[in-house]
């Protein structure tokens, strides 16, 4: 299935990220972002990607700034 990874420009962001899609209930798991993704903190969310616009969603409504990359052919 593919995954959707979600970076960040700061760890704060990426630690808030974390808390917020945890609390509504969403699949995420804080990774150390790719070598080929651009996150200035090198910590990213991956989701399934069939949830990533729920998470999208919820980051958004929080004020959260990320980044969003498509990924085939990885495991979440």
């Amino acid at each position: 299935m593919p995954i959707v990874i979600f970076t960040f420009e700061t760890t704060h962001q990426a630690m808030w990220a974390e808390e917020v899609t945890q609390e509504a209930g969403l699949p995420v798991e804080v990774a150390p972002a790719p070598a080929h993704v651009d996150a200035k903190c090198g910590l990213s969310l991956r989701t399934p990607a069939d949830h990533a616009d729920r998470v999208s969603d919820a980051l958004t409504r929080e004020g959260i700034q990320f980044g969003r990359v498509e990924e085939e052919g990885i495991e979440a």
